[in-house]
Formats: C-alpha cells, sequence, structure tokens
C-alpha cells in the first residue's frame, strides 16, 4: 500500500507529461515552411525597386524619349494579371514561378551591367539589382527546398548586341519598366501565397 502511494505522485507527472506532449505534437505549426522566409523575400523586392528607378539613371523628361518606342526584349518574362489566374494560384507552382522569372531578370540585368561598361555607361545599379536577384532567388530556392520541392534552372538567353550608349539606355528603360511591374506583381503573388498559408503579414 505504502509503495502505491509513494508512486501515485510520479505516476501523476508522466500522466500530465505525456498529455503536454501529445497535445504539442497535434498542434499546427504557426509559421510553415514558405512562411519563414516572405519577410525576406518581401523586402528584396522593395530593394528591387528602389533600385529599377535608378536602372537608366535618367530625368522623367528624358524617359519619355523612350515612351513610344517598341519593345525590343521579348525574352523578359511575360506577367499574367488575370483575377482567374490569382483565384488559381498553387503554393509550389506560384514559387517556382518566381524562381524562374527571377533567374531571367538576373540574366537580363546581368547583361545589361556588362553592355552599360562597354558603352561606359554607370552600372552601379545595375549590379546592385543582379545582387539583390541573387538573394531574392536564393530565398524562393530555400522556401522550396523546404517544400521538397524541385528548383526551376532557367537555361541561358540569347540576348541582343547592344552597341550604341543610345541602344543601352532604350534597354535601360524597358528593363526598368519591366522590373516595376515584376516587383508589384510578385507583392500580389505572395500576399495571396500568405492567405494560402495562413502566414501573418509582413
Amino acid at each position: 500500500m505504502k509503495v502505491i502511494e509513494d508512486s501515485a505522485p510520479c505516476l501523476l507527472h508522466l500522466f500530465l507529461l505525456a498529455e503536454l506532449i501529445v497535445h504539442s505534437a497535434s498542434r499546427p505549426a504557426s509559421s510553415p515552411a514558405p512562411c519563414r522566409t516572405f519577410r525576406s523575400i518581401f523586402h528584396q523586392v522593395d530593394l528591387l525597386m528602389g533600385l529599377s528607378r535608378k536602372l537608366h539613371d535618367l530625368s522623367d523628361e528624358d524617359v519619355l524619349m523612350f515612351e513610344n518606342m517598341e519593345n525590343r526584349l521579348d525574352t523578359l518574362p511575360h506577367l499574367p494579371h488575370s483575377a482567374e489566374y490569382f483565384r488559381s494560384l498553387k503554393v509550389n507552382e506560384s514559387l517556382s514561378q518566381l524562381s524562374l522569372h527571377t533567374q531571367s531578370f538576373r540574366q537580363h540585368i546581368d547583361w545589361l551591367k556588362l553592355a552599360k561598361e562597354n558603352v561606359s555607361l554607370p552600372s552601379r545599379a545595375a549590379e546592385d539589382s543582379s545582387t539583390h536577384l541573387l538573394k531574392l532567388s536564393n530565398l524562393l530556392n530555400a522556401s522550396l527546398h523546404q517544400m521538397n520541392e524541385e528548383v526551376p534552372q532557367l537555361p541561358p538567353l540569347s540576348l541582343p548586341i547592344a552597341s550604341t550608349s543610345f541602344d543601352v539606355l532604350q534597354f535601360s528603360v524597358e528593363i526598368s519598366d519591366r522590373l516595376k511591374i515584376f516587383c508589384h506583381w510578385s507583392k500580389r503573388v505572395l500576399r495571396y501565397l500568405q492567405r494560402l498559408n495562413r502566414c501573418p503579414k509582413h
């Protein structure tokens, strides 16, 4: 009888501990894998948005000269904007698409940087943009790895030769405009993914 009385407190503690473990295991994670990197992804997109305006380093008046010119870089990503597209978003597919688009913009920016250097135009904004696109790409790829998804790889793009300063400036304006659109589009996609994952807002 004495042994039973002495072991009662120990058994009670074991029961409470077991119950605590069961509750902890069954409780959903407060931050799913993709959610952990969303704040950093948003930060990189915001930085790219600011840098995109500096890619051509032209005044608003000078930019107007290129406004009605035909776009020449059909290799830049084409971004769907329909309501149906956003309603059909899936986390793994969307992150893979964002990763491919980010790789594409990085190839274009690296090409622009070399073109600027070849015609003696400032290339610092292009260099900084490339750095942040790489960071964004790494964050997206990390999210895909956390979901056990394969990271897509974009093959090298065939880009034109920019032989004059005017050509380089025209390409700079085109990439700048499309990069701004990409940043706005990315943030909209990420907000939808946040809601799908019930992530806290960034």
